[in-house]
């Protein structure tokens, strides 16, 4: 087992595109983007069933969310990886960013303006 220090880039890319499973082990991780970025790369998740994974993963096949993170990850490897980059590939920044937003409005009981985001790429 390899252990990297910090990647980012096409170095970051490579080693989640090199993975055949991503399993994520945190109980109190409350987003966990690296589990998208995991799936953007074409790698399942394996996680455990709360919030987080929950929010991320949920029942959109490309992960499997148990609290036995073996068996998760064993059956996570039985999963499309084009069904992972697709999913991955749709939760950009800017659509996680236009989310977030969307939901602290929500809870703030504020009405949602679409022009909000502003363009900066």
């Amino acid at each position: 087992m390899i252990f990297p220090c910090n990647l980012d880039g096409e170095d970051l890319s490579r080693a989640y595109a090199s993975a055949d499973v991503f399993v994520f082990p945190s109980l109190t991780d409350t987003f966990g983007l690296v589990m998208l970025e995991s799936m953007a790369g074409g790698v399942p998740v394996a996680a455990f069933p709360v919030s987080g994974p929950l929010d991320v993963v949920g029942d959109s096949g490309c992960g499997v969310l148990d609290f036995d993170l073996r068996r998760a990850a064993l059956a996570a490897l039985n999963i499309s990886r084009d069904k992972c980059r697709a999913y991955g590939a749709a939760h950009s920044m800017r659509e996680s960013a236009r989310s977030f937003i969307s939901n602290i409005m929500l809870a703030n009981r504020a009405p949602w303006q679409p022009g909000l985001i502003q363009e900066t790429v």
